[in-house]
C-alpha cells in the first residue's frame, strides 16, 4: 500500500503542478492580451495624431505657397516702384538742369533788354 499511496501522492502532486502551470499560463496569456490591447490603443492614438499633423502640415504648406506667391508679387511691385522712382528722379534732375538753363537765358535776355533800352534811350536823346 505504501507504493500505491506514493503513486497516488505523486499523481496528485503532478495534477496540482499541472493545474498551477495551466493557471499561470492563462494569467500570462491574459496579461499579454491586455498588453496587446493597450499597445493597439496607443498605436491608434499615435495614428490619429499623425493624421492631424499631416493635415496641419498640408494646410501650412498651402499657406506657405500662397505667402511665397504674395511675397514675389510684392517684390515685383517694389522693383517696379524703384524703377519708376529712378526714372522720376532722372526726369527731375533733367528738369532742374533745364530750369537753370532757362534762368540763365532769362538773365541774359534781361541784360540784353537793359542794354537795348539804354541804347534806345541814348538814341532818343540824340533826336
Amino acid at each position: 500500500m505504501s507504493t500505491t499511496l506514493a503513486i497516488v501522492i505523486a499523481v496528485v502532486v503532478v495534477l496540482v503542478l499541472a493545474g498551477l502551470a495551466a493557471s499561470l499560463l492563462r494569467r500570462a496569456r491574459a496579461r499579454r492580451e491586455l498588453e496587446r490591447e493597450r499597445l493597439a490603443e496607443q498605436a491608434s492614438g499615435h495614428r490619429q495624431e499623425a493624421d492631424a499633423h499631416a493635415s496641419r502640415a498640408s494646410s501650412l504648406s498651402s499657406e506657405e505657397q500662397a505667402k511665397r506667391a504674395e511675397a514675389a508679387e510684392a517684390e515685383e511691385a517694389a522693383e517696379r516702384h524703384a524703377r519708376l522712382a529712378a526714372e522720376q528722379e532722372s526726369r527731375a534732375d533733367a528738369l532742374a538742369d533745364e530750369s537753370e538753363q532757362a534762368a540763365e537765358r532769362a538773365s541774359k535776355e534781361g541784360k540784353a533788354a537793359g542794354r537795348h533800352d539804354e541804347q534806345a534811350a541814348d538814341l532818343e536823346e540824340k533826336l
